[in-house]
C-alpha cells in the first residue's frame, strides 16, 4: 500500500514521504490515527504543489534545524552511573540520560531526537541527534563511575568477575585405615 504521510512517524519516515508499507499497517494505523493518506495520483499532485509553495519554509526549516545542529558540533558528554562489581551499569545509559547531560550544559534537545543503543558498560559511546531528515550530530560520551573511582580497564574487571583461583589444596597420603573398608 503507497501512503503519503501526513507528520513525522518514528522509525518509519517523515512528513510528506511517499512510502510502500504493509496494508495492514496502513490500514489498520496509519490512516485511521491520521497518520497518513492513501497515495492516489491525485493526491500526488497535490502533494507535489504543497511541495513547490512551501520550498523557501522548506529550506528556512532545515537552515533552522543547521544553525541549531552547529551548536551541538564539538560537544563531548561525561555520564555518571552506578556501576557494579566489574563494568557494568545498573540498568542502562538511554536517550533521556543523553539528552539531560546535554541540558546541564545548556543545550535542550528532545529526548526523541536523539538515537542510541542500549549502553550498559563503562567507555566511550556515541548518540546521534536527529534534527532534521537531512541534518543530524554525533554527540560521542563517555560513561563513567559515579562515585569518582577510576574506571576499571577491561582486563581488570575481567580479572573481577572471574572466580578469584584459590591455591590448589595439597593432599595428604591416605592411611591404611582410610583405604580399607571396615571389617564388622
Amino acid at each position: 500500500m503507497k501512503i503519503i504521510l501526513k507528520q513525522d512517524v518514528h522509525g518509519l519516515g517523515y512528513k510528506d514521504e511517499v512510502l510502500t508499507v504493509k496494508d495492514g499497517y496502513g490500514r489498520n494505523y496509519l490512516l485511521p490515527q491520521g497518520l497518513a493518506v492513501l497515495a492516489t495520483a491525485k493526491a500526488i499532485k497535490q502533494l507535489n504543489e504543497e511541495l513547490k509553495q512551501r520550498a523557501h519554509k522548506i529550506a528556512k526549516i532545515k537552515a533552522d534545524a543547521e544553525a541549531q545542529a552547529k551548536k551541538f558540533e564539538g560537544v563531548s558528554l561525561t555520564i555518571k552511573a552506578r556501576v557494579s562489581e566489574g563494568r557494568n551499569i545498573y540498568g542502562s545509559v538511554g536517550p533521556k540520560e543523553v539528552a539531560a547531560a546535554l541540558a546541564e550544559k545548556g543545550l535542550e534537545i528532545d529526548s526523541k531526537l536523539v538515537s542510541i543503543k542500549g549502553v550498559k558498560t563503562l567507555g566511550n559511546y556515541e548518540a546521534v541527534a536527529h534534527f532534521h531528515r537531512e541534518v543530524s550530530v554525533v554527540i560521542p560520551f563517555e560513561v563513567v563511575n559515579e562515585d569518582g573511582t577510576p574506571t576499571p580497564t577491561k582486563k581488570e574487571a575481567a580479572k573481577a568477575e572471574a572466580p578469584a583461583e584459590e591455591a590448589p589444596a595439597v593432599e595428604e597420603p591416605a592411611t591404611e585405615e582410610e583405604e580399607t573398608p571396615a571389617a564388622e
